[in-house]
């Protein structure tokens, strides 16, 4: 499902009425019936009393549509409009002027404790307050309205996106209303899809408020919801060599689990054969955790790290395969750093960067763009901000339109880890993966992502299919793991052991519950 800026939908609501004569009157009426019909649904609506808070734009309407519903369906509503009334034109105005004549009772709300005794007895809330166009913190009554909402205990109801939270990034300006349900209208927004906004809209659901499929598919919608990729058949004839062979160059003194986890994941999510390069004192004990990984040991640094002179052997060696995985556990030595950077430049194969091989092309980020095979870069939040020299911060709130611009200008798959993980692509397309739970926020979690992209590419994907499958089915393992134990103390070993089972349930099908959750919003 595409994804849309703020900036994008109202281009598209230009377009529905210029080009195809879908009236604002019209929009508008169909944005409200299918609010509606989420209430309806999930809370009742006859002999039931609802508050509907409306700000004085095109959300407000939305909200006087779905007060009109309620009063004709059997249902009680008293509206409350935070700001005058005469600031509302267009279609919101000649819908307040019909919830009037019919007798819904509408109330300028000059101070919260107005409304208190009326929240204290109604049995929802319909929150239409400010919309998707925020872009600052709230303060005054409508700050005041979203604490006394949140406080009240009520079924909450919010259009198009919970009011405080920002439509482009996700970010609460302040105060946020915590829905129960949310309904967005023509295509959901980045804040309806990335957190914190993502867990304040509740169960969400989108109405493409009557827009033709050919505006929702186009090419100028560049975000979208994971795709349902079909895993690619298994050779019934296939040896070891059939499902891929990877090279995993990590691991140093005191980084045993970065080299077991990826270069484990990849057999555990279906890859053939994996070899594991890393320092040579490391490999007993490595191999008595993963003894069916391939091992060439390394010569060290005086540090414990893959030493420089190792430079050649292993340029050789990735040049005969199939991926190349670079950077967990390698550490920050200066000399390991080097040649990092310079089998980076190097490798004539499909080369995935992760962790300290991050932090070693960052230095130099034109090695990823002169590379003429695809590169694949799958940083944490620390690691993305020393790659685009931008704070953490800054990052956090702007994620989609730094990881789309890095993984332009570097030519490269970026994989932004995280809630929600973000994959961008080289053509500025970002896919909003929708596996995954807060139990893989854990050491070793992106170890395995990285030996899980491999083995979808070694059984057979394109790279950025293969890419887009990994992140998936390593969160839908985070998922398997929590269900099975929680997700407080899940580990990585837990999402590691989960690979197999997660791979045959992409394979055989989803509960309904987790089709519901990967499936992105429902239509209504």
């Amino acid at each position: 499902m595409k994804i849309s800026t703020v900036a994008q939908m109202r281009a598209l609501d230009k377009t529905a009425i210029k080009k195809y004569g879908i009236s604002q009157e019209l929009l508008m009426e169909n944005a409200g019936l299918a609010a509606f019909s989420v209430l309806s649904e999930k809370a009742g609506i006859e002999h039931k009393k609802y508050i509907i808070f409306c700000g004085t734009g095109n959300n407000g309407g939305d909200g006087l549509v779905v007060a009109r519903k309620i009063h004709s369906n059997g249902g009680v509503a008293r509206i409350y409009l935070i700001g005058d009334a005469a600031r509302f034109s267009g279609a919101a105005a000649l819908n307040l002027e019909i919830a009037t004549r019919m007798g819904v009772p509408v109330t300028r709300l000059e101070s919260v404790d107005d409304a208190k005794s009326e929240l204290l007895n109604c049995d929802g809330v319909v929150d239409a307050l400010l919309g998707t166009g925020i872009d600052r913190d709230v303060s005054g009554v409508y700050k005041d309205v979203i604490e006394l909402i949140n406080g009240s205990g009520k079924t909450i109801l919010s259009l198009d996106i919970p009011s405080g939270i920002n439509g482009d990034t996700g970010q609460v300006m302040g105060i946020a209303v915590q829905a129960n349900y949310t309904v967005t209208f023509g295509l959901p927004k980045i804040g309806n899809m990335l957190f914190p906004g993502h867990s304040c809209c509740g169960d969400l659901s989108v109405t493409h408020i009557s827009f033709p499929p050919v505006m929702m598919t186009a090419d100028d919608l560049k975000i979208e919801t994971c795709p349902m990729i079909d895993p690619p058949l298994r050779n019934p004839d296939g040896h070891k060599g059939s499902f891929g062979q990877a090279l995993f160059i990590a691991g140093a003194a005191g980084y045993y689990g970065a080299p077991y986890l990826s270069a484990m994941s990849y057999l555990k999510a279906g890859g053939g054969y994996s070899r594991l390069a890393g320092p040579a004192s490391l490999t007993p004990f490595i191999a008595a955790r993963g003894s069916e990984i391939v091992f060439i040991p390394q010569k060290e640094t005086s540090a414990g790290s893959i030493s420089f002179e190792n430079r050649q052997t292993l340029l050789k060696l990735a040049n005969k395969m199939d991926m190349v995985i670079l950077g967990p556990g390698l550490s920050l030595e200066p000399e390991t750093r080097q040649i990092a950077m310079e089998l980076a430049a190097e490798i004539d194969r499909p080369l995935l960067i992760d962790g300290d091989g991050i932090s070693a092309v960052s230095k130099a980020p034109e090695i990823i763009r002169q590379r003429t095979a695809a590169t694949i870069l799958t940083p944490h939040l620390g690691e993305m901000s020393r790659l685009t020299k931008k704070t953490t911060r800054e990052i956090e709130k702007h994620k989609i339109d730094i990881v789309r611009r890095t993984a332009r200008d570097l030519r490269a798959i970026v994989v932004l880890k995280g809630a929600h993980s973000l994959t961008g692509l080289p053509d500025e397309r970002v896919i909003i993966n929708l596996s995954g739970n807060s139990g893989m926020a854990t050491a070793g979690s992106g170890d395995v992502l990285t030996g899980t992209i491999g083995a979808m590419f070694g059984m057979g994907l394109p790279v950025e299919e293969a890419v887009i499958k990994g992140v998936f089915i390593h969160g839908l393992a985070g998922d398997l793991a929590a269900g099975r134990i929680g997700e407080d103390g899940t580990t990585a070993k837990d999402i590691l052991n989960a690979l197999p089972g997660a791979v045959k349930m992409d394979r055989s099908g989803f509960s309904d519950r987790l089709k519901r959750r990967y499936s992105g919003p429902a239509v209504i």
